[in-house]
């Protein structure tokens, strides 16, 4: 019988024999996707027929994910801050840890302020819109040299009702000119070249290189970032900076060679260095 159990358990042991080590998790997130019910609807129903049209969906979804391919580019959707987000193979997949930029973005303004803020590097668009949402008389701007990604952005904005407070433009960090921000926010590609292989399969097969790798040593984006926001910022304008765990005392270096006041690095969930704040001197 195709019950709701019975189809969880195959699922997650196929899963297994892939290696997977989130089987049974991923396996219910599918499932509750095809059926368009939550996960509790699962447990509550365990007994319950699943049609063979829907079986048919399903595994589908899971051959997918038994190749390695991340959850949140089969259903095209991440959870981000307080929303979901649309993401395809053309953008990285919004992190939990990231979520730390916007809270710290937002213990460092208030609701009444009306500050430009520039996103270097936007992706799906996560950080600034979670950012503009919270924050309604912000006005963004978001860049990044991905086409496919500023249309990704851009539609975001759209959904989240925001397009209407922000500018995208397809430029790389070093050929932006335009405006002068009181904030500016990048997670930029920080691993360097050689590590890439020692990460997660799903990762490295799927996400797009550019938007992990960040050269040689794993700097040199960042350089060009903490270099061109000192020109785009406003004097006292702030600069936070997402970074590899490894890179607090470098990026710390490079910030105040280049006239930044280095506010505080602040930690993860996993407790490992992960966001640095600064201000223009």
């Amino acid at each position: 019988m195709n019950t709701i159990s019975s189809i969880l358990v195959a699922a997650a042991k196929s899963l297994n024999n892939k290696f997977i080590k989130t089987a049974d998790i991923d396996s219910e997130v599918l499932l509750s996707d095809t059926l368009n019910k939550n996960r509790d609807f699962l447990f509550l129903n365990s007994s319950s027929i699943v049609s063979d049209h829907n079986i048919e969906i399903f595994d589908k979804l899971l051959k997918r994910r038994a190749k390695g391919e991340p959850i949140a580019y089969i259903l095209k959707k991440k959870d981000f801050w307080k929303s979901t987000f649309y993401v395809n193979k053309d953008v990285l997949i919004p992190r939990p840890d990231t979520e730390i930029l916007v809270e710290e973005l937002l213990k460092i303004s208030n609701e009444n302020q009306k500050l430009s803020v520039l996103d270097i590097g936007t992706g799906s668009g996560c950080i600034i819109i979670s950012l503009l949402k919270d924050r309604l008389k912000f006005q963004g701007t978001a860049i990044d040299i991905s086409k496919n990604a500023i249309n990704i952005a851009k539609y975001n904005a759209k959904i989240h009702q925001i397009s209407n407070r922000i500018k995208f433009y397809k430029s790389s960090v070093d050929n932006f000119f335009k405006g002068k921000y009181d904030l500016i926010i990048s997670n930029p590609p920080y691993i360097n070249k050689f590590s890439l292989k020692y990460l997660n399969r799903d990762v490295i097969s799927f996400e797009p290189i550019q938007a992990l790798e960040g050269g040689i040593d794993g700097f040199s984006i960042i350089r060009k970032v903490v270099k061109k926001s000192s020109k785009l910022l406003k004097r006292k304008g702030k600069l936070v900076l997402e970074i590899g765990h490894d890179q607090k005392l470098r990026v710390i270096e490079l910030l105040k060679r280049e006239k930044y006041f280095v506010n505080k690095v602040v930690k993860d969930y996993g407790n490992k260095y992960r966001c640095v704040i600064s201000t223009k001197l």
